[in-house]
Parts: C-alpha cells; structure tokens; sequence
C-alpha cells in the first residue's frame, strides 16, 4: 500500500518536473514590441504596408545589433549579438510567411516585392561584414556563429525565392492584363 502510494506520488511530482521543463523550453523571446505588433495587426489587410512594417523591423534589429557592437559599454557583446541576430531571424521568417500568405490569396505584391528585394541585398551586405569584421575573438564568434550562419543562409535562399516570386508576379500582371484587355474587346476607355 505504501509502496503504491509512493509511486503514485513519484509519477506526479515526475510529471511535474516534465510539464515544467517543456513550458520553459516552449518559450521564446518575442522579437517584437507590443507598438509593432499591434501596427502589423493594423496592416493585416494591406500587403504593401505589412511588408514594409517586417523590413523596417529587420532593419531596425540590425541597426541596434551594429550599434550595440560599437558601443564600448556593452556587456556581453557576443550574447547581445546572437539575440539581436536571432530577432532579426524570426522577423524575417515571419516576413517571409507572410509573403506566403499574400501569395497564397492572389494578391498582388510587386510594390513590397521590389522593397524587400532592395532589403535583401542590404541584409545580405551587413550580415557579410559582421561575419567579416575584424578584432572579433573568437570565443566570442563562437557564440553567434550559429546564428550567423543561419540568417546568411537564409537571407541568401530568400533573395532568390523574391527575385523568382517578382517574375512570377511581373507575369501574372502581363496575363491579368491581356485577359482584361481581351475582355473589354480591345479597347481603350
């Protein structure tokens, strides 16, 4: 009985601990403020405007971490890096499902298109000379390498995805247009 007892209390207490330690692992930093959510949550319905918003962040997440480098009263230089790197990450994940999304519904996206594209060059170009900057320990390259490695990958395969994206979309138009054209008889109002 007691034997019974003391296994029952073994396996709650056992699963606890569990239920504890994956709430803690489930958690992540948010990389944004509650003025930039609810200004995405504005722009929900307006593609150009949404768009714009996660590249103004992204950019915005690469200035801090380039002025956090520069600024000698920074502790932790490597750990600021890699958190400031991993918020750009996930804002530029998000930009990009939220590319999918417009794609998805048929909209029309060639204005944001041609701004991100611009931006994935500048990303690509900040992310390069972080990689490359010199005085860096290496210790403290270790840190954020990881990181690093991942938002370089990931820019590079999503300049190109957008590039692809904004032919299909130029296309698109082209056709949308010859069939509006075809429909109205050819003519000019």
């Amino acid at each position: 009985m007691r034997l019974s007892l003391f296994l029952r209390f073994s396996a709650c207490v056992g699963l606890v601990f569990v239920m504890c330690a994956m709430a803690i692992a489930q958690q992540h930093r948010d990389p944004f403020t509650r003025p930039e959510i609810d200004q995405i949550r504005d722009t929900s319905w307006e593609p150009q405007l949404r768009l714009g918003l996660y590249v103004k962040f992204a950019r915005e997440r690469l200035s801090t971490l380039e002025q956090a480098r520069h600024d000698p009263k920074t502790k932790d230089r490597a750990q600021v890096t890699h958190d400031r790197l991993d918020d750009f990450l996930l804002i530029y994940d998000e930009l990009n499902d939220n590319i999918d999304t417009y794609v998805d519904r048929k909209d029309d996206i060639r204005k944001p298109l041609k701004v991100i594209i611009d931006a994935d060059g500048e990303f690509q170009q900040r992310l390069l000379a972080l990689r490359d900057a010199a005085g860096v320990a290496p210790a403290e390259a270790n840190r954020y390498e990881f990181v690093l490695s991942e938002a370089l990958n990931t820019v590079d395969s999503s300049a190109g995805d957008h590039r692809k994206l904004m032919a299909e979309q130029e296309e698109a138009a082209k056709h949308r247009k010859a069939n509006s054209n075809a429909k109205s008889g050819g003519r000019s109002e």
